[in-house]
């Protein structure tokens, strides 16, 4: 008897998770929409990429290079190339080879 009662708890319980489990919303994306835009296939575009974009996925690029870029972009308009980001003050050659293949312009 006692075996016959364990079985069925156990069954019960079984059930009881897998219907909780089919009704649990599906974890949300934490990629928002205009990220989705700004990493196209894994590449950060340089004139729609925001401030915590560029830092969050540049080697070297830190919170004032990452607005340096954002702020040359505003003042002299889209890049037109991925070498234009050398233009940018406190970016060099080592910095822009370390993150060419991270880099659109599309």
């Amino acid at each position: 008897m006692y075996k016959k009662s364990l079985a069925i708890l156990l069954l019960s319980c079984a059930v009881s998770l897998t219907a909780n489990a089919a009704t649990t919303e599906p974890a949300k994306s934490s990629t928002a929409p205009a990220e989705q835009v700004q990493q196209v296939e894994g590449q950060i575009n340089l004139n729609t990429a925001d401030v915590a974009t560029l830092e969050a996925g540049l080697l070297g690029i830190g919170p004032a290079k990452a607005q340096a870029i954002v702020d040359h972009r505003n003042s002299n308009g889209p890049f037109a190339s991925v070498d234009e980001l050398l233009e940018v003050k406190g970016i060099g050659p080592a910095t822009l080879e370390k993150n060419r293949d991270k880099l659109s312009v599309n």
